[in-house]
């Protein structure tokens, strides 16, 4: 498991989208054909809320097995491999700046149909439809970094009702 890490809340830069684009090139560089999308997810992709400058992105890919074929070049480009990490079917790499040792990226891979790509989509997609929704779970995640502003592990379990509540709302939507 990758060590947790101060949380630090900025507000929304728009040159995240940006990264986020030329972050998911450079992926789908590497891993090639197997890859089908890459999709930026994370607070880094709502617009108006604060979020650590961590970028989420979600590659989609048509097979595990040859994205796992393809670790050795993936961990060549900077990225540590942590496999599923308690979530079944997902792929889980971080990315640090090698200087700072700050961390700049985040990939969560799945196989095309996986449910876990519609319910990120769909809980994005909720927030940036719904202003004042996402202004409440900006109100959220600055209460559970006053708690735990140097445990990012903590903080993210202490959203982790919210977001279940609100993801379900989300995927009721996106559904209708």
């Amino acid at each position: 498991m990758p060590p947790p890490i101060k949380v630090e809340l900025l507000p929304h830069d728009p040159r995240w989208a940006e990264n986020a684009q030329a972050e998911g090139q450079l992926f789908a560089s590497i891993v090639g054909s197997c890859l089908l999308a890459v999709h930026h997810i994370g607070s880094t992709a709502i617009p108006a809320i604060h979020a650590k400058p961590v970028l989420d992105l979600m590659p989609v890919v048509a097979d595990l097995a040859e994205l796992d074929g393809r670790r050795g070049e993936i961990e060549a480009h900077g990225y540590e491999w942590w496999g599923e990490l308690g979530l079944p079917g997902r792929r889980y790499c971080t990315k640090s700046d090698p200087a700072t040792g700050r961390r700049l990226v985040q990939l969560h891979a799945y196989r095309a149909g996986s449910p876990e790509i519609e319910r990120h989509l769909a809980f994005r997609d909720y927030l940036r439809s719904h202003p004042q929704i996402a202004a409440a779970y900006d109100h959220e995640k600055a209460r559970c970094r006053d708690l735990h502003s140097d445990d990012s592990h903590a903080y993210s379990d202490c959203k982790d009702g919210w977001i279940k509540t609100v993801e379900a709302r989300g995927l009721a939507w996106r559904r209708s």
